[in-house]
């Protein structure tokens, strides 16, 4: 799919601004993309974008309304069909990363159709999958897993690339969510894969490769989130990855969304590599990410001096601080020949 910018990002009347990590996402990575946004009443969310009208988004020149929510389900609330039936007749396409598919509503199916304007679901693909098969391949493979959901697990992947590529690697960011898919133009949404198939998507996002570029796959979910840990699961055992890094949000005491209580990071490491050896037996941890967005500079430092201390490995917040320490310890367990990154 080709999805056209720049984009005006719709959020809806959701509660909370992380309802709305997937416009932000694309705001944080696509910033030259993003012209304005578009707000219900009653929205908690701001991305810190200029609020705009539909009509006031074409007279910008905006191409694609983004429904830019990430929501419980990924369900497309009838209340929001005629803001994107405005921007339709607006002359703009629509693009979504929610579950229910735009064309399902009647109004917005007729409206694209009358308009000749493009109506694209982000989270569905037209791909076959075969199903995993767990024959180690070629090419070195990274997979960010979390403590919880909505933790760091894109953002970290992405900063990894960037840091990787600016020292000369050959990196790749795999997307396996719609926000990702929406920033990278390539993968696929884990989560609507049907379960037999999970861990042959991920294969087939993450293919046969160089024997030193690295794949840097995007995690979803929790294997401890009573929700996701499906999902989990198999893109871990279709990742296959040579390492992990573990994701964390250290203010919340449970899982997003239900009453489970948050796993530790100890627990999360060891869940994950027992899990992670089924496909890879060399699978080891070599970061933690940690989102301190919650705190003040100095109490991060000393939180992340202390999980480096306990864990012993490099612990960093990628936004705040940057992922060189992490990428310093992949290079020490994974050494590439001389000539690589020179």
């Amino acid at each position: 799919m080709q999805i056209t910018p720049p984009y005006l990002m719709f959020l809806g009347d959701v509660p909370d601004q992380l309802a709305a990590k997937t416009a932000q996402g694309i705001v944080d990575w696509r910033p030259e993309w993003c012209v304005g946004q578009i707000r219900l009443p009653g929205c908690k969310a701001d991305l810190r974008l200029p609020d705009m009208s539909i009509a006031d988004a074409a007279a910008q020149g905006v191409k694609t309304l983004i429904v830019g929510v990430a929501n419980a389900g990924g369900v497309l609330p009838d209340h929001w069909t005629d803001v994107i039936v405005a921007a339709l007749n607006a002359g703009m396409d629509v693009a979504s990363g929610l579950h229910t598919r735009l064309g399902s509503k009647p109004a917005i199916a007729e409206t694209a159709a009358r308009t000749g304007r493009s109506l694209f679901d982000v989270r569905h693909t037209d791909q076959s999958f075969a199903t995993g098969k767990g024959h180690k391949r070629p090419g070195l493979r990274l997979l960010t897993v979390g403590t919880d959901c909505s933790v760091g697990k894109k953002y970290t992947a992405l900063a990894l690339e960037k840091d990787m590529r600016a020292r000369g690697l050959d990196a790749d960011f795999r997307a396996t969510g719609q926000t990702g898919v929406f920033i990278s133009g390539r993968g696929v949404a884990i989560d609507a894969v049907v379960a037999d198939f999970i861990s042959g998507a991920v294969e087939w996002i993450s293919p046969d490769a160089a024997p030193t570029h690295w794949d840097l796959i995007e995690g979803q979910g929790s294997l401890y989130h009573p929700s996701f840990a499906g999902v989990s699961l198999g893109l871990l055992h279709g990742a296959q990855p040579d390492a992990v890094v573990i994701c964390h949000e250290p203010t919340r005491t449970t899982m997003r969304g239900v009453k489970t209580p948050l796993p530790s990071i100890a627990e999360v490491i060891d869940l994950t590599l027992r899990c992670g050896r089924l496909t890879n037996p060399a699978i080891r941890a070599v970061g933690i990410s940690v989102n301190t967005q919650a705190l003040d500079e100095a109490a991060a430092r000393t939180l992340l001096a202390d999980l480096s201390t306990a864990h012993g490995l490099p612990a960093t917040d990628p936004i705040r601080f940057g992922v060189g320490a992490i990428v310093d310890r992949l290079l020490l367990e994974f050494p590439l020949p001389a000539t690589v990154g020179a």
